[in-house]
Parts: C-alpha cells; sequence; structure tokens
C-alpha cells in the first residue's frame, strides 16, 4: 500500500488525527482500534478506490434489507504465537476463541459469496478466504459448551473419568459410615463434619481426637474441634489423586494433539483475524461516514477538486452536538483556476475553508466517504504541504516569522505539479511591505510550478497578482453590509475587503480618529480597499436576490407537485367512476336481455327453451370474466363496495342539497293528475321518460322501450297523458 507523502504536521494541523480518533470509537474490536489509528494517506488510486469502495458498499448496507452479519471477535493474537513455538499447547479459553473466529469468518464469506452483486468490492476482498468447518468441528468435538473438555473426547479419559466417579463414590459411601460411627459414639461435634482443602472432614471434639483414627487436617480457632479425614477414606482419596493427576495429564495431551493440528492452519487463521480486523475498520468508517452524512465523489485522473456544499467533519459534528448551523462551502480547483486566494476580514471564515479542503483531501485519500454533495469531484495528490495557526517555535528559539520562512523553504524544495498547499494569513509575522513582497514572490514560483494550492490573506499585492494570473483566482468570505456580520459563504472570482475601518466605525472608534488613520496611509490603497468593499455589498446583495428567487421556484416546483397530486387523484375519481358506469350499463343490459327471455317464455311457456336462453346468456357472461383468486376476488369486491358507498354519499349530498332548494322556495300545490293507461310519465328525480303500461295494486308498469319496471305511483309524475297525445296524432 503506497503511502502518500504527507508529513505529521500536516496530519496535525488539520486535527487528522481528531477524525481517526472519532472513526476508531465505531471499532467493535481491539485491534479494529489500533489499526485505524494508523491508517495514513494512500495515492496508489487503484487501491484507495478498493478501500472507498468498501466502505461505501458497507454503508449502504444499512439502508437495505442484506445487512452484512455481526463481525466481533476476540483477538487470538496470543494464540497464534503459541502455535508458532514448538511443544506448546493451546488453552480451553484459547481453542474457544480461536473456534468462534473461524465460525465469524464463515459467516461473513458465506454472506459476500451469495450477495456478491451487492457487495461485489466486499466479495473481493473475500473471495481469496478458504471457508473450512474443520476447525470448529475440531474443537466442538473435545469443548462442551461450559468450556470444558468432554469425558469422550478420548477413550482413555472416558475411562478415567469413569474409574474417578467411581472412588468417589467410595470415598462419599466410607465417609457417611466413618461419619454414622463416631456421631453414634458421640465423639462428634454438633456440626458433626466440614470441608477442609476441598476434602469432608469429620469435626471432632478435641477430648476424642485420639480415638479417631485418619489424617488430622486442622482444627477450629478455639481448639475445642480438631478436622479429622477418616482413616478408611484415605486410601480412596489417595487413589482419586493418583487418577485426578492421570486425568490432567490425560487432558494437556489431548491439548497438544488439536494444537499440533492448528498448526496446519496458523496462515489461515492469520487471514481470519486479518480479514475480520478489516471488516472491522471498513465497518468503522460507513458508521462515520453515516453520522457525518458523507459520500463518495466522483475521483478524477485530471487535476480537478469541486467540492459543493463541503463542511468541515469536526466542526459539523460538534455543532450537531450543540443543535447549532454549520455553513458549507462550495470551492472548486482546477486547470484553469489552480491557486485560490482567499481574503476578507478576520472571523468571516476564511481559515475553516482552508481546513475543510485540505481535511476532506486527507480523508478521501485515507478510504474515508466525505460530506460533500453526491455531485462533488476530488483528485489525489501525493504530497499536501501545510502552513496553518501559531508557528512560533519555543523549541528552536524561532519567531513566527522565522518559522514561516523555514517552512517557505521546505515548500520551495518540496512543491511540484502533484502537490496541493494550503497556507493561512500568507505573508505575516514581519513588514507589510517587504513581507508582502516576499510572499508574492514565493506564490509567483509556486505558480510557475504548477502547483494547486488556496492562501489567505490581507495582503492587497496578492490580491493583485491573482486578478493579473491566467490560473490563479481570488476568492472571499462575504459579509453583510449592514450588520457587518459574516456570512460564512465563499465567493469566488473577486478579492474581500477587510472592511478595517466599517469594522472599527461599528466597535465604537471615534470617526474623528478613523478619518486621521485614511489620511496616514496611501490614497490609491483606501480607494482600492473601498472598491473591494463596494464590490463585495454588490455580491451580497446578488446572492441575497439569487436565494429569494431560488425560494419562489421552490414555492413554485411545491404548488405544481400539489396540482399535479390533485390532478391525479380527479383521474383515478374518474376512472372508478367510468368503471361504476360501464358495470351499471352492463347490468341493465343484462336485466333488459332477462326481461326479454321472461317475455318470450310469458308467451310461449317453452321452459326448455327458456333455460337454454338462460344458459346461453350465463356462458356469454362467463366467457368475459378473468379468472381471478378468491384473495383478488375479495379485494376488488371491497374496492366496489367503497366505491359504490362514495358514490351513494355524493349522490345523496345532491339530493339533500335539491331537498332543501325545494323547501326554499316558494311551493305551489298543484292538483295531483290522475294517472291512466296508455300515459308518458318518468321519475319525480329522473329524466327518462317511459309508458304506462298496466297499473296494479298503487303500483304502474312502466315501459322504457328497452326494458319495464314496476314502480309506485307516488313516485311517477304525468309528462303527456294519452288523449292529448291521440289528438296531436290527428
Amino acid at each position: 500500500m503506497a503511502a502518500a507523502v504527507i508529513s505529521a504536521k500536516t496530519l496535525s494541523d488539520l486535527e487528522f488525527n481528531t477524525v481517526l480518533q472519532q472513526v476508531s470509537d465505531y471499532c467493535i474490536t481491539v485491534l479494529g482500534k489500533e489499526q485505524v489509528l494508523k491508517i495514513l494517506p494512500i495515492s496508489n488510486k487503484e487501491t484507495l478506490l478498493s478501500q472507498l469502495n468498501f466502505t461505501n458498499e458497507y454503508l449502504a448496507s444499512f439502508e437495505n434489507d442484506n445487512r452484512i452479519p455481526n463481525h466481533g471477535f476476540d483477538s487470538i493474537s496470543k494464540e497464534l504465537k503459541l502455535l508458532n513455538i514448538e511443544n506448546t499447547y493451546l488453552e480451553i479459553s484459547g481453542l474457544q476463541k480461536i473456534s468462534h473466529i473461524s465460525l465469524t469468518s464463515n459467516s461473513l464469506l458465506k454472506f459476500f459469496k451469495k450477495f456478491k452483486d451487492y457487495y461485489p468490492t466486499l466479495h473481493k476482498l473475500s473471495n481469496a478466504i478458504e471457508i473450512t468447518d474443520t476447525i470448529i468441528k475440531q474443537v466442538d468435538d473435545i469443548v462442551d459448551r461450559f468450556g470444558d473438555i468432554k469425558d469422550d473426547a478420548s477413550p482413555q479419559l472416558q475411562e478415567l473419568r469413569r474409574s474417578i466417579a467411581k472412588v468417589k463414590s467410595k470415598i462419599n459411601t466410607s465417609f457417611s459410615t466413618a461419619l454414622n460411627t463416631y456421631h453414634n459414639l458421640e465423639y462428634l461435634d454438633d456440626i458433626r463434619e466440614s470441608v477442609v482443602e476441598n476434602k469432608r472432614v469429620l469435626a471432632v471434639k478435641a477430648m476424642y481426637k485420639r480415638k479417631v483414627k485418619g489424617a488430622i487436617m486442622g482444627g477450629s480457632k478455639t481448639g475445642s474441634i480438631v478436622y479429622i479425614e477418616p482413616e478408611t477414606t484415605l486410601q480412596y482419596t489417595r487413589e482419586l489423586n493418583n487418577l485426578e493427576y492421570d486425568e490432567q495429564e490425560e487432558v494437556i495431551r489431548i491439548l497438544k494433539e488439536i494444537t499440533n493440528y492448528f498448526r496446519l492452519f496458523l496462515p489461515l487463521l492469520r487471514q481470519y483475524q486479518n480479514f475480520l480486523t478489516e471488516i472491522d475498520i471498513i465497518s468503522a468508517k460507513a458508521k462515520y461516514a453515516r453520522s457525518l452524512n458523507a459520500v463518495l465523489p466522483e475521483i478524477t485522473s485530471d487535476k480537478n477538486i469541486n467540492l459543493i456544499n463541503a463542511y468541515h467533519p469536526l466542526l459539523y459534528l460538534n455543532n450537531l452536538e450543540k443543535k447549532e448551523k454549520t455553513f458549507p462551502q462550495t470551492i472548486e480547483l482546477n486547470t484553469n483556476s489552480r491557486i485560490i486566494v482567499i481574503s476578507g476580514p478576520n472571523a468571516g471564515g476564511k481559515s475553516i475553508t482552508l481546513k475543510t479542503v485540505g481535511l476532506l483531501q486527507l480523508m478521501i485519500q485515507s478510504g474515508l466517504l466525505i460530506p460533500v454533495h453526491e455531485r462533488s469531484k476530488i483528485c489525489l495528490f501525493e504530497r499536501i504541504l501545510t502552513d496553518i495557526g501559531d508557528n512560533q517555535s519555543i523549541e528552536n528559539h524561532l519567531s513566527t516569522y522565522s518559522y514561516r520562512l523555514k517552512q517557505m523553504n521546505y515548500f520551495l524544495r518540496k512543491c511540484n505539479k502533484d502537490t496541493l498547499f494550503l497556507i493561512d494569513e500568507f505573508g505575516t509575522g514581519s513588514d507589510p511591505e517587504l513581507g508582502g513582497a516576499l510572499a508574492e514572490t514565493f506564490l509567483e514560483e509556486f505558480y510557475d510550478r504548477k502547483a494547486y494550492g488556496i492562501i489567505t490573506t490581507h495582503y492587497a499585492n496578492l490580491k493583485i497578482l491573482a486578478s493579473e494570473k491566467e490560473h490563479m483566482i481570488n476568492a472571499n468570505m462575504m459579509f453583510d453590509e449592514r450588520s457587518l456580520q459574516p456570512m460564512y459563504k465563499l465567493a469566488l472570482g473577486q478579492a474581500g475587503s477587510s472592511f478595517t475601518f466599517e469594522v472599527a466605525q461599528k466597535n465604537g472608534i471615534p470617526y474623528r480618529l478613523i478619518n486621521r488613520a485614511k489620511k496616514k496611509i496611501e490614497r490609491s490603497k483606501v480607494r482600492f480597499d473601498a472598491t473591494i468593499a463596494k464590490l463585495q455589498k454588490e455580491r451580497a446583495k446578488l446572492e441575497k436576490t439569487e436565494q429569494s428567487l431560488k425560494v419562489n421556484e421552490k414555492k413554485k416546483e411545491t404548488e405544481a407537485s400539489k396540482l399535479e397530486r390533485i390532478n391525479e387523484k380527479i383521474q383515478k375519481k374518474l376512472e372508478s367512476y367510468q368503471e361504476l358506469y360501464d358495470s351499471n350499463q352492463r347490468l341493465i343490459y343484462l336485466g333488459q336481455k332477462v326481461n326479454d327471455i321472461a317475455e318470450t317464455y310469458f308467451e310461449n311457456k317453452r321452459k326448455r327453451e327458456l333455460m337454454a336462453e338462460l344458459f346461453k346468456l350465463v356462458q356469454i357472461e362467463n366467457s368475459k370474466r378473468k379468472k381471478i383468486s378468491a384473495k383478488q376476488k375479495k379485494i376488488e369486491k371491497a374496492k366496489a363496495q367503497q366505491l359504490k358507498k362514495e358514490t351513494d354519499k355524493k349522490v345523496e349530498a345532491i339530493r339533500q342539497k335539491k331537498r332543501k332548494a325545494k323547501i326554499v322556495e316558494p311551493v305551489i300545490t298543484k292538483p295531483k293528475p290522475i294517472l291512466k293507461v296508455g300515459d308518458h310519465v318518468k321519475m319525480h328525480d329522473g329524466k327518462a321518460v317511459g309508458t304506462l303500461d298496466a297499473i296494479e295494486k298503487n303500483k304502474g308498469v312502466v315501459n322504457y322501450g328497452m326494458f319495464t319496471t314496476q314502480v309506485n305511483l307516488d313516485l311517477l309524475e304525468l309528462v303527456e297523458n294519452k288523449s292529448r297525445r291521440v289528438k296531436t296524432a290527428k
């Protein structure tokens, strides 16, 4: 892995180690934390892209259903060292750690193999590692879930443990016999027995200690009790000790055997640990990226940096905790504007803009995603040189300016076309005129070497140089012209005023003193600074106008999308009503057909013909139907019922309105006409006109031409009576 040439001072100036500390907090393993703190920027593009894709894929796993399995493990570094030493053996805890690390590795390896389309680079990382269950099986065969060697780990161990169980049984039996015997003789204290050195002993009254045969194991503090192991159990205890010694020797033999077997897997076990450590680092980077809303920008081959809405990571997280706003910056470096000279008043955000670019460059070259807009672009540099902050060297007895000159000398030795330099308050620390001239010379040299860089300055000559050089550009941190408060926004293409006199006036310095100060400097410089200030104010106004236009545009877009949603709803309702209308028309048609069949049957009384016609009608209708599942049928029925309810509700509302309108209007009572057969009639709330064919029991049969229906006479009204129609016809 080729590391970029980045000095410790640059890493310190840009607070890169603080970022690494924050990333390490997301690691869940000790090895992962240690490795994260050792991360250095990478200059090899292929290696770097792999690292970035690892992080980007892991970040994507937080949002999809195929979450990456847990990768936690206990370090096996100690066990790996022991495996390198002959005639050593691993403890049971070591075997369990090796088994767990194998199980975790296998789980991840199988996962990345299964979901290689989702995680192509992570699959590539894991593809070269062997998947094997042998290690896990070997440990499971000899170690139980309580962390003890199983009885059947070997035939010898099984036999020894059976013998141990038998001897322990004999010890208990013999001890119980002795206990009962001496208790009956009243030689024992009230407590009867105790345990000394993991052995059961008799609690014998001191006066009877010579009458109890056995080994004295101790006594009470008062001396009233003597603890004796009965003679009958002593021989069994010796036998037990011998068996337990043999058991321990057999356990060690088994552990040595499995340790020797695991020595064959030493390279694979190292791979497993390195793989899981790498996954832990990638996981930590992804979690850190999520906390920053970071993305992977486009990595370009040509020298082009275009950071859109870039945030300083440390400032962003700090402000997020305080619930304060962080102002993003948009900045671009390319072949046409390789060097940016940022000017403007102090506390306007110049230094933080400089640090943002530098820290984001370090992060992206270390495989970390950065908090920028996804359309941002970034390139790689072999060197990043910085001169930021208070550089007074107490240790070497150097002043700020002397130290900065040493830095410039270092810059001149290292600066080339693959270098990004970042200098804060360029040229300060010496006489303004002389220091400014020297700073201008340095800047010209960096320019001629085609280096890329950003500097912040108050020197007018550097602002003029930036406006004169073809591939150099001025920029300023915008200031509100009324409140003289910083806007924390970088504006490219124009130098910034320091607002020296304006800020002094705002802070209560008498106007006469400010005028005296103005007279003490060159008139041309005051005019130059005033012109810059005026241009900045104009830019600020344009910025506000642009923001206002964006807000209006956003409102229009919101309204347009709202109207579009309403239109979609109306369209859906129209489609639903059309479906209901078509359904009703179909039912009317079916009713008419059934009525025609019924009328035919009424005339000819032929049942067979009636059944044939009905069956034919049903078959025709069924041929039009699509076969759907019971569940779908239920859904369709529910939808139709819901639509019918909505329609009925709206129809009822319209009827209510009509009824109210009728109540408001003056009611003119007309004599109700007597309806006769042959009259033309219609429903009170309908438009269709039909002929009254028959009247039976206050109900009329109305013929509408295509079908007939029976209606209550109270619901009908006369359109034209029969006698009048006949006269008209004559």
